[in-house]
């Protein structure tokens, strides 16, 4: 039998090893993590929801009783199937229980614009239990890391505020589907290329705006991995017609903070200036505000963008990130670059929701420990991209939900980088502060946002009135592009 002092000793060393070992068990902590998080999910069950609500119950009720051949056709409500197949049997998938909770909610007819408390907890339900995938990803990437920077990317991605907006207020399913996508950035980053580039393909099998990086997934998996070395019964062709309706226009009602944010504003500042100087300048004949452009222009004065044009445009940005891929394929690049692709698609893509700036923002949580210069660029991105959904929720009973999920998350952020890069200098023996904002142009920006908000919920009500009513909505998208543009650049 060991003495007593050297007992203690030896469970002293192991308690240490265990704390300061990053391979230690984690699913305890993350289960813990995820009921917390789940808890004031449920807090959100009774808030506002958009019409995307309708959206996915009459989707629930599209493809419970009909076969697969009538879901791309079926017009009973206006409200149709537009997401690949994959996602269809996912909501079929989810009709069987719903029937069975509430036979009106997959009642094709009869549950139109059903908004029954039984449909509201369901749908809130399926949408929390669906972040399964979004916890297991997490979990996946981040077993290995240090305790500390597992954490702080447990609460950047599951705790982030938009996505705590864009699905558990507004509502949609955005935290499973980046789940997968983290699972196949995760296994493509372990040198599992196979296996991350099957992921992908069910990822866009599930929803086709993700295939935006699929060039970088080609370049990748042809140069790492190679080394130089139909659906029955529905016809493809209405498939592609509901999932690319082009004739959307380019952008969406609310405009997102992206490149054509600028172009339309100077088209407009064009045509007033010229119409000032005695030219004639004839009235566009399709709105940006209405969100349906058609075959119409709603340029004045600059040519007119197309699909192609928008495709063209974002091939070209992403081709510095292909060359790199190309020329060389790191592991550890893969979640960078592919952030990287989908902002190039946010910021230059066709009829872009602002709700798309997720894609690219959660992939740059998990990189955000990495160094202090990460940090700083995640953390002005996350304020822009959080501020830019805040229009989603439009109701004054929602107002204080987004304020407050935007100031906590800013709050975190700012506690947990500086924590965590303060430890490393530490470390490092420098005397270098740790400063998450830096330069007075950036702060001078941030502080542009109170001015914003003030505007557009007191000011404007004030002066206007019902005058201008899209004007703050207006200077939301462009103060928010600035932001977006200068973090890309």
């Amino acid at each position: 039998m060991k003495p007593p002092k050297q007992k203690k000793a030896r469970q002293l060393e192991e308690k240490q090893t265990q704390l300061h070992n990053p391979h230690r068990p984690i699913i305890k902590d993350l289960l813990w993590f995820s009921l917390i998080t789940t808890f004031f999910k449920v807090l959100l069950i009774p808030a506002y929801h958009s019409t995307d609500f309708e959206v996915h119950r009459n989707w629930l009720a599209l493809t419970h009783p009909l076969p697969l051949s009538h879901w791309y056709t079926d017009e009973t409500s206006p409200w149709t199937l537009d997401y690949p197949p994959f996602f269809a049997y996912f909501e079929k998938f989810l009709s069987l229980f719903a029937s069975l909770v509430d036979p009106t909610i997959t009642d094709l007819y009869d549950g139109l614009n059903y908004k029954a408390f039984s449909v509201i907890i369901f749908q809130r339900l399926s949408v929390i239990a669906s972040d399964t995938i979004l916890i297991y990803s997490i979990y996946k990437l981040t077993k290995n890391m240090e305790s500390k920077e597992r954490f702080l990317i447990w609460v950047l991605v599951v705790w982030s505020p938009g996505l705590l907006i864009v699905d558990h207020v507004h509502f949609q399913y955005n935290g499973f589907l980046l789940g997968i996508l983290l699972v196949s950035l995760g296994a493509v980053q372990k040198g599992n290329d196979l296996i991350g580039g099957f992921v992908f393909a069910i990822l866009l099998c599930f929803k086709h705006l993700f295939a935006v990086v699929g060039p970088v997934y080609f370049v990748y998996l042809l140069r790492h991995y190679c080394r130089g070395e139909i659906f029955c019964g529905v016809s493809i062709q209405q498939v592609l017609r509901r999932m690319f309706p082009f004739g959307r226009g380019l952008c969406h009602a609310y405009w997102a903070p992206n490149f054509w944010v600028f172009y339309i504003l100077s088209d407009k500042l064009l045509a007033f200036v010229l119409a000032k100087l005695g030219f004639y300048i004839e009235a566009p004949t399709a709105s940006f505000t209405g969100g349906l452009v058609g075959d119409s222009s709603p340029f004045a004065i600059l040519p007119t963008i197309t699909p192609s044009v928008t495709f063209a445009v974002v091939l070209l940005a992403i081709s510095p990130c292909l060359f790199k891929a190309w020329r060389n394929p790191q592991p550890k690049m893969i979640i960078r670059w592919v952030a990287y692709a989908y902002s190039c698609g946010f910021l230059f893509g066709w009829h872009v929701h602002e709700k798309a700036s997720l894609h690219f923002l959660i992939p740059l949580a998990v990189v955000a420990v990495e160094s202090i210069e990460d940090a700083r660029h995640y953390f002005l991105l996350s304020i822009v991209s959080s501020y830019s959904l805040f229009p989603l929720l439009y109701e004054a009973q929602e107002y204080p939900i987004k304020v407050v999920l935007l100031l906590l998350h800013i709050t975190l952020m700012w506690y947990d980088f500086s924590s965590q890069f303060s430890e490393r200098i530490e470390s490092d023996k420098s005397t270098a502060s740790v400063s998450i904002v830096t330069g007075w142009m950036e702060k001078s920006y941030l502080l542009g946002f109170v001015v914003v908000e003030i505007w557009g919920q007191f000011l404007h009500p004030f002066l206007l009135g019902d005058k201008l009513p899209f004007l703050p909505l207006m200077m939301m998208s462009f103060y928010c592009a600035l932001g977006m543009m200068y973090s890309w650049i």
